[in-house]
């Protein structure tokens, strides 16, 4: 199929695409054409691209002020669209706005207007109600993962964003289930239906691990030491019990990041960070990472805890087996421990003895300069292999903030690494470099 859209050559060569799925085709081609879309997927397969692709190529170059609204359930999920707009390099100014920072640096970062702003209801809600930006010239509002935001009790915000949003002329949702209903607030008359939530989790296998007590702590060393060095996610349904599973696995010295919704966005967002760039294979995480996340290919998730519902399930396992890849879910069923209906005919998983994962061979490096300073991963990787002696294949995955930078480091050269360009310059600025 010849797209529709000029230049898409060029953004997926930036984005390290080869080509657009099925599904992202007949997205793109939908949005082109129709005023209300909405698109059904499951997590993994692609949508963020999909629907960014043709609103881009609506945008009008000589609009000073918002023009395009995304409303998504959580920060992490902001952060990543303005990410992925970043690293289309449209030329097409994006920011995220969410709660647990401060308004004015929203303020501040929106002064010089976004063409696509993209942010969490309660904070969206706050601005368009202050008038900190201009909704007048808003025509495309983007309800992402609008069942999620239902869900987590934002339907007054959203009722009111779209009560203020005078000019809407396309309204695209999107969502990973067919579980909730579409709101009668969001006004849709006669959506255009893209369905493909039959289609993602083909490859999933599910197995059944059995333990012989009720605290399941030992068998998930065991099974973690059956996988070997593969990455993947441990699902818990409380933060009490993600730290009793990370202070058990520190015991253990099983390397392994955190992530639920109680902790300080600062680290959940460095925790995603050492999750990509194989600082950590394994995340303890809530229900906060079953979907709307930027995180690599996994091999497996396990349900240390299983969730109160099917729908929940299913959303944990599109974590793994994505894109048509396989991958395995495996549930961990304590002594005495009765398993709900939704875990269906899954084959008990023989562990055998196995040594334990070994160490990750990459450490996080921090750098106290960002986009904002000019500073690309070219003159990061340049300031490592010149002045710091690093090889190209000692330098990992290198992230750029908007005012620090993250880059993945052959552990053994760390301390060396730092020694050689802590205090350097990078652009026209003198930054630190630590090890975090």
């Amino acid at each position: 199929m010849t797209s529709p859209i000029k230049n898409q050559t060029n953004i997926l060569e930036k984005l390290n695409i080869e080509k657009l799925n099925v599904m992202q085709e007949e997205t793109q081609e939908a949005i082109l054409s129709s005023p209300e879309i909405v698109l059904l997927s499951p997590t993994g397969t692609g949508k963020t691209l999909a629907f960014l692709l043709p609103i881009i190529a609506e945008l009008d170059i000589n609009c000073p002020e918002v023009q395009v609204l995304i409303v998504v359930p959580s920060r992490e999920l902001a952060i990543q669209i303005e990410q992925v707009v970043r690293e289309m390099g449209t030329g097409y100014k994006a920011n995220a706005v969410y709660g647990g920072r401060a308004g004015s640096k929203d303020k501040t970062e929106i002064k010089h207007r976004p063409a696509i702003l993209i942010g969490t209801p309660g904070r969206i809600a706050d601005h368009l109600r202050r008038e900190n930006f201009s909704s007048e010239f808003i025509t495309t509002l983007v309800l992402d993962e609008f069942d999620k935001s239902l869900e987590i009790g934002f339907e007054v915000e959203m009722k009111e964003i779209l009560a203020l949003l005078p000019n809407i002329r396309k309204k695209i949702l999107t969502s990973a289930t067919q579980e909730v209903e579409i709101p009668k607030f969001v006004g849709l008359d006669n959506p255009t239906i893209i369905d493909y939530l039959d289609q993602g989790t083909s490859q999933l296998k599910v197995r059944t691990v059995l333990s012989s007590s009720p605290d399941k702590l030992e068998t998930l060393t065991e099974l973690l030491c059956h996988l070997g060095n593969q990455p993947g996610i441990i699902f818990c349904n409380f933060k009490d019990t993600i730290q009793e599973v990370s202070d058990f696995l520190n015991e253990k010295n099983i390397g392994h990041g955190c992530f639920y919704g109680g902790m300080e966005q600062k680290d959940r967002e460095r925790a995603l960070i050492k999750f990509r760039n194989g600082t950590h294979q394994l995340i303890v995480a809530t229900d906060l990472a079953a979907r709307g996340l930027d995180i690599p290919e996994i091999k497996f998730i396990i349900h240390f805890q299983l969730p109160q519902r099917a729908h929940e399930f299913t959303h944990r396992n599109g974590r793994t087996a994505r894109m048509f890849n396989d991958g395995t879910a495996y549930v961990i069923k304590g002594k005495n421990e009765n398993l709900p209906d939704f875990v269906e005919n899954a084959e008990v998983e023989e562990m055998q003895p196995s040594p334990k994962p070994s160490p990750s061979i990459w450490e996080t490096i921090y750098i106290s300069g960002g986009r904002k300073d000019k500073i690309s991963k070219g003159d990061i990787a340049g300031l490592f292999m010149k002045q710091g002696k690093l090889s190209s294949d000692q330098i990992g995955t290198i992230e750029i903030k908007t005012d620090c930078a993250f880059v993945g480091v052959q552990a053994s050269e760390v301390n060396s690494l730092i020694k050689l360009v802590d205090n350097s310059r990078l652009k026209n600025k003198k930054v630190r470099v630590t090890a975090i």
